[in-house]
Order: structure tokens, then sequence, then C-alpha cells
């Protein structure tokens, strides 16, 4: 059995990469193969290209880069149709994705959707398209299934893999030895996003932000867990013009989320994952001018941060767009100091959100479900 799968991002690699393990586990057999990154490459999918060549975001980042994108298209399909594999999982990365669903569709591959668009958020009538397109979604937020369900879509929710996965890499007496954070040390940590343009839109009001807090909150320790590695010398760049300290981390980032007392994030997966450690963050999101317009007559939602959302309630704070200010970061990251009221109600209302995210055990749940629907493809005769 061949199976493809499809990732663009940071994020979809590291689902890719639980998606593959869990496959290779019950199928060791399974071929798998297709587009993403560095850790679906270490988990056994060989790789036709590999997304950190081809990452962008916004509309303009979008059209600058579009022949070359399109380009990848069609090399992704001439792949597919020299492969032919049993099944195209899509992981999210929507735009480019159901491009190429399309393209599946017309050669005869049967596409599943893992992590659907978020047609509930906005363009609701994506959803419907979708369906026309993919065979099977699996959403991994339950927040997502009524609209597909409503379009038509045979969709479910099985649970969460941040679940299973976000855990201390280290017992927390080892942690702080590692990172020197003493018991009574406060520690912020700065989590500008994986993306070039997360970092250049996020950081360096970030760092302004932390050199407040270093004034106000002497003793204050920051950390920020380098998400890429290929942007690392931005981010040394930055830190230096901005002349705060700033300690930069590569491993161990759950148990250093376990340790802190606040965050400052890019909205994304990443402030789920600090809420599975039980860390409040303050959460930020910007785009340029053109990006927000777009955005801003399309969406319509009250949270865009995942705790709020899966609880339909501020339960810490959200920054966006001309939000994203030095004064307002320090000031929210500030009440969320270990010792203050406002911390410990907030983690009260996170380990809710969480439990919204359903058992362990999803990405092997997902896993039989795609190796399901290969298998019943490949004897269908379709």
């Amino acid at each position: 059995m061949k199976i493809m799968l499809s990732a663009g991002e940071v994020s979809g690699d590291l689902h890719g990469e639980r998606l593959a393990r869990a496959i290779r586990e019950q199928a060791p057999d399974t071929e798998l193969i297709g587009f993403g990154g560095a850790r679906m490459e270490r988990a056994g999918v060989r790789l036709f290209r590999n997304f950190a060549d081809y990452n962008v975001m916004g509309v303009w980042e979008v059209i600058k880069n579009l022949r070359r994108i399109l380009k990848l298209l069609d090399d992704l399909t001439a792949y597919m149709e020299k492969e032919r594999p049993d099944l195209l999982v899509l992981i999210d990365y929507p735009d480019f994705n159901w491009r190429l669903a399309k393209r599946a569709k017309k050669i005869g591959i049967p596409v599943f959707s893992y992590i659907p668009p978020s047609a509930w958020a906005w363009r609701k009538g994506r959803a419907k398209k979708c369906a026309a397109l993919a065979d099977t979604f699996v959403a991994i937020f339950p927040h997502e299934l009524p609209v597909y369900e409503a379009a038509g879509a045979n969709i479910s929710f099985l649970g969460n893999p941040l679940v299973d996965t976000v855990k201390a890499e280290l017992p927390e007496k080892e942690a702080r030895a590692f990172f020197g954070i003493a018991p009574e040390d406060h520690a912020v940590l700065l989590m500008p996003g994986s993306r070039r343009q997360e970092i250049t839109m996020l950081l360096p009001a970030m760092l302004e932000a932390a050199k407040l807090l270093a004034a106000k909150r002497p003793g204050t320790k920051f950390f920020l867990p380098v998400a890429a590695a290929s942007y690392e010398p931005l981010i040394e760049q930055l830190v230096a013009e901005h002349g705060v300290e700033v300690k930069l981390t590569h491993e161990n980032r759950y148990a250093l989320m376990g340790l802190a007392d606040v965050a400052a994030a890019a909205s994304g997966t990443v402030v789920m994952e600090a809420a599975l450690m039980g860390l409040p963050c303050v959460s930020l999101y910007r785009l340029a001018p053109l990006n927000y317009m777009i955005g801003r007559a399309l969406v319509h939602v009250e949270h865009f941060t995942l705790p709020n959302i899966l609880l339909g309630e501020t339960i810490q704070p959200e920054l966006l767009q001309d939000e994203v200010e030095p004064h307002r970061i320090a000031d929210a990251l500030a009440r969320l100091y270990r010792g203050e009221a406002a911390r410990e109600k907030t983690r009260a209302k996170l380990q809710e959100a969480c439990q919204r995210l359903g058992p362990p055990g999803a990405a092997g749940r997902v896993a039989a479900k795609i190796l399901e629907a290969a298998h019943d493809k490949r004897h269908s005769g379709e």
C-alpha cells in the first residue's frame, strides 16, 4: 500500500510525523511518500519536495512567489501520476493542498483531509467545495464539525494528537538546572512563530515589551525557543538591535514551558501546546496592512486563539494588529506572573479547555482511519 502525505508548514510537519509513525506501527509495509519537512522525513516519509523551500504567508508574499508555487503544484501532480498512491492525505495548509486535491481527483486518486480548512470561521461555502473533493475528513477540534456535516462531508473528531505529544522532556529539577531557572526566578517566553513574516512582524514588539518588563520586574529571565533554525540569524540580529538579554533555546521546549510564568506567543498551535503545559499566553496576531484588510472582510470570529475558541470566552489575552504594541504586551504579561491572582484563574480555565481535546491516542486512531480509507479504495476498483 502506498500513501502520499502533503504538509506545507512546521505544524503540519509535526502532525505528519506523528501520523507517519502511527501508520508504520500499524502497517509496517506501507510506503509513505510526499511533500513535507524534516520531521516527516525522519519518520520514514520519502519526500519529493521539502516545504522549507516554499514556505510563505500572506497575500503579497504568495503573489511574489506564485510562479514557484504553481510549478510545485505541477511537479507534485506529475509525481502523483507517476507514483499512483492509494490515497492522498492532506495535512492542513489549505490554499495549496486543496488545489492539489483537485488535481488528485481528476486523476482518480482519493483524498483524505486531516485538519480541514477552518470553514467554521470564514468562507463557510468552501466546506461544500471541500466535501466534493475529499472522501474522508478528520478534524482535530470538535467545533469544526457542524459546518462540514451541514455540507454533507464524512467528517469525524478523533481527538487531538497534542494531548499525547506535549509532555515535559525533563523532570522539573533537571529542567531548572538545564535552563538555569531557580524556583524563585520569573521566566518569560517569547515565541514569535516559525515563519519569517511572523518573526519580523511580532518579535520587535515582544523585545521592546521585554525591555519594559526587565525595568519593572528586575530579575525576569527571557527565553526564546527557536522554532525554525534557518531564521536564527534573523532572531539574533533583532535581539541585538533591541538590546535586551534573551536566551535562545533549541531543545526541551515543553519542559521550559512548564517552568515559565507566562509567554508572549504568535497565535497558532504553540498557544495550545502552552495551555497543555499550564502556561498562560498573551497571544499576538499581526499581518501586513493589505493582508489584514482582506482578512477582516472575510473572517468573522470572536476569538482567534484556540483555548479561547474551545471555551467560547476570553480566558487569556489576545492582541490583534495595532494592539500588538510593547506597553500592552508588557502589561498583559505582568498580570500573569506567578503569584498574580489572574494567573491561577487563567490556568484553571486552560485546563478546562484542554479537556475538550479528547483522550490520548488520537494519532493512532487517525492512522487507522487513513489505512482503512486507503485499503477500501485500493480494493474497490476505483
